[in-house]
């Protein structure tokens, strides 16, 4: 059976844990006909399981633990799990040190060989390499991110690691530092598990880039400024590892006045639309994209009928949305015109403890 021609789809949410709510992790499916939610097994190893990631052929799940310490040493974990096929639950099969607190993100390079974390509250990226049958192998790089801060004291206090994305070719990978308003790129040595310092380029102050996507054909790069509600388009020379910016829009509806930051971003299947989630307003932000110029321009928004949403994730067919609301525990469902990009309701969600993070596999 092909992807498309799949009713049921698989995947996994990250939460974050407490004393009374200990999933961290919960495997749930997707019926593509209604856009109902079950939920099918659920995973208590792993506190703040705020960040996911899958290895190419989805074998592996990877996750952070968002915390300060783990096994009495300074800064969190993460984890790597073996899927099972036809079930996939899962099994964990190792977890290590971050060397870095409240690890917040987590990638796999192209070439399952390697995973980077960003660690947001001590500014730095930790690597490791991935060793046979999936597990993480002992950090093998600590980069800290230095510099200027931007001028929000309240929230730029320090270097904020807030991603690590790898480029669709893995020559480099780009990762958006929300204290230091910067994208800084870095060469991949994947079969060595480090980053090689490349360069650097500044988003406008006060932005706090958080999230980033490419753009279907490589050419831009989209980043999200979770502090001053904008996305920001930049041409990715792909050859050179260089940025350069174009463009900056509001991710808000002109007139709205509230309090309000971005948290996620994402590119549909067919690379003609962006999609921006928005706490506070509680809505998607959706952009229709300039195949040319790689600009954006505003669709519309859609609320989530939840509140705080963080995470949220596009179906592999790209014909369902999930918004992960943390703020009202819910997991809200939402049809994608694929032409106009817009989102409908579709009236299905799910009761979820403080969901942050969506992968499907």
């Amino acid at each position: 059976m092909s992807m498309e021609e799949q009713k049921d789809l698989y995947g996994y949410i990250g939460s974050y844990t407490n004393d009374v709510q200990k999933t961290g992790i919960t495997l749930f499916r997707l019926d593509r006909l209604s856009g109902a939610i079950t939920l099918l097994d659920t995973y208590t190893d792993l506190p703040n399981a705020s960040f996911l990631a899958l290895n190419a052929d989805r074998t592996v799940l990877y996750a952070v633990s968002e915390t300060d310490t783990y096994l009495g040493g300074f800064g969190g974990s993460a984890a790597a799990y073996a899927i099972e096929a036809g079930t996939w639950k899962l099994t964990r099969l190792n977890q290590q040190a971050t060397g870095g607190t409240a690890p917040c993100y987590i990638s796999v390079d192209q070439t399952n060989s390697a995973v980077y974390v960003a660690n947001y509250s001590s500014g730095s990226v930790t690597s490791y390499k991935i060793e046979e049958g999936g597990g993480l192998s002992e950090p093998t790089q600590l980069v800290k991110h230095e510099g200027t801060l931007g001028p929000r004291t309240d929230r730029q206090e320090r270097p904020h690691a807030h991603s690590i994305v790898l480029a669709p070719d893995n020559r480099y990978a780009i990762s958006a530092d929300l204290g230091l308003d910067r994208l800084i790129v870095s060469r991949v040595d994947a079969e060595g598990g480090t980053l090689q310092p490349h360069g650097e380029t500044a988003v406008k102050p006060g932005a706090g880039p958080r999230h980033l996507v490419y753009s279907a054909d490589s050419r831009f790069v989209y980043a999200v400024g979770e502090l001053d509600s904008t996305v920001t388009v930049l041409a990715y020379e792909a050859s050179a590892g260089t940025l350069t910016a174009l463009q900056s829009l509001s991710t808000l509806p002109e007139g709205f006045s509230g309090e309000s930051t971005c948290a996620d971003i994402h590119l549909s299947r067919d690379g003609r639309h962006v999609y921006v989630s928005n706490r506070g307003h509680d809505s998607i932000a959706v952009y229709a994209v300039d195949g040319q110029s790689g600009t954006l321009s505003v669709v519309g928004w859609q609320a989530t009928l939840g509140q705080t949403p963080r995470n949220f994730a596009l179906t592999p067919q790209g014909d369902f949305l999930l918004a992960a609301n943390q703020g009202s525990d819910s997991i809200t469902v939402f049809r994608v015109d694929a032409e106009s990009g817009m989102l409908q309701e579709t009236g299905q969600a799910a009761a979820v403890s403080r969901p942050v993070c969506l992968k499907f596999l």
